[in-house]
C-alpha cells in the first residue's frame, strides 16, 4: 500500500506536475488528481513496485493496450517509474460507475433502472468489443486483449460518456482458450479464470457481474475466505434482478465460456430489448 508519508499534496514527482488531491486507494496502488506546468488537471496512478515480476508484467500490458485508441478506452499518456513506483499519466475522469451507483441509492434508496444500466454498460460494451477483437498487431500477429479487471470502479466517467480504465491486467489472445495466471478481482472473474485460463468471453462474465451490482446493489455470488473456494463451481443468485433479465445474465455468467453471448454488444442489446 503507497502510504501518505510519500505521496502528499504539493509533491512533484514529476517536472510538470504537482499533486493536489488524492482520488482513490486499493491494495495495488493510487490515484491523485495532479496539476500541469500548463494548470490542466490530469490524473497519476503510481503502481508500487514492490513485486519486480508483477510490476513488469503490468508495465508491459499498459504500454501494449496505451497502443490502442478507442472512444470508449481511456487513453495512457505517459509512463515512467519515480522511486518505487510506476506513474501513469491519464485524462482526469469525473468519476466512476461506483461513484455514480453510490450516488443513485443515496438520492433514489435504491439501484440503477433497466434503462440507466443499458447506457452506461453499452458504451462499456463497445469498448470491450473493440478490445477483444482479434485485430490489434503485436508481436507480428494479430491478438484481442482480455481486460481481466472488468468492474464498476474501471469505468469512468467523463460526464456521460464511460470509458474503460486500468489496464495493468491486459493480456492479448489467438485462441478462444489459453492458459493464464489467476489475476483480477475475484467477485468479477470467470470461473476459469480461477482454473489458470482465460477465454474470448472472460470480460463479458466480469462485465454481466457490473450488470447485477449496478441493477441491484448487490453481487451475484457469495463472498468466500480464498481462491480454492471460489475455484468451485459457483452458482450465481440473480433472484434480485428482474425476470426478463435473468436468462440473458445467466447465459452471460455461463460455467462454460463458449455458452455466453458472441459479444459483450450482443448481450447489452440483448438487456435493451427487455427494457423497453
Amino acid at each position: 500500500m503507497i502510504t501518505e508519508a510519500l505521496l502528499r499534496v504539493g509533491l512533484e514527482p514529476c517536472a510538470g506536475y504537482r499533486l493536489r488531491e488524492l482520488r482513490g486507494q486499493c491494495s495495488f496502488g493510487c490515484v491523485w488528481e495532479a496539476e500541469t506546468s500548463r494548470g490542466q488537471a490530469v490524473a497519476l496512478k503510481f503502481l508500487s513496485c514492490a513485486d519486480g515480476i508483477t510490476t513488469r508484467q503490468e508495465i508491459r500490458a499498459i504500454q501494449r493496450v496505451s497502443q490502442l485508441r478507442h472512444a470508449h478506452l481511456v487513453p495512457v499518456e505517459q509512463v515512467w517509474c519515480w522511486q518505487n513506483y510506476v506513474v501513469v499519466t491519464m485524462p482526469l475522469a469525473d468519476g466512476s460507475l461506483l461513484d455514480l451507483l453510490e450516488a443513485y441509492q443515496d438520492e433514489y434508496g435504491g439501484a440503477m433502472t433497466c434503462e440507466l444500466a443499458c447506457f452506461y454498460l453499452a458504451q462499456a460494451a463497445e469498448g470491450l468489443d473493440f478490445l477483444n477483437a482479434r485485430q490489434h498487431e503485436h508481436d507480428g500477429r494479430l491478438v484481442g486483449f482480455q481486460h481481466c479487471d472488468i468492474k464498476p470502479s474501471n469505468l469512468l466517467l467523463f460526464e456521460d460518456t464511460v470509458k474503460i480504465a486500468d489496464f495493468g491486467l491486459a493480456t492479448p489472445t489467438s485462441f478462444p482458450l489459453k492458459m493464464h495466471r489467476r489475476a483480477g478481482t475475484p467477485d468479477y472473474m470467470a470461473q476459469e479464470i480461477f482454473q489458470g485460463r482465460i477465454s474470448d468471453w472472460s470480460d463479458q462474465h466480469a462485465l454481466a457481474v457490473t450488470w447485477c451490482q449496478l441493477r441491484t446493489g448487490h453481487l451475484p455470488f457469495p463472498e468466500s475466505d480464498s481462491l480454492e473456494a471460489r475455484a468451485n463451481l459457483r452458482v450465481a443468485d440473480l433472484s434480485l434482478l428482474a425476470p426478463v433479465e435473468r436468462p440473458i445474465i445467466r447465459r452471460a455468467l455461463s460455467l462454460l465460456p463458449q455458452n455466453r453471448w458472441p459479444s459483450c454488444g450482443e448481450m447489452i442489446e440483448q438487456l435493451r430489448a427487455v427494457a423497453k
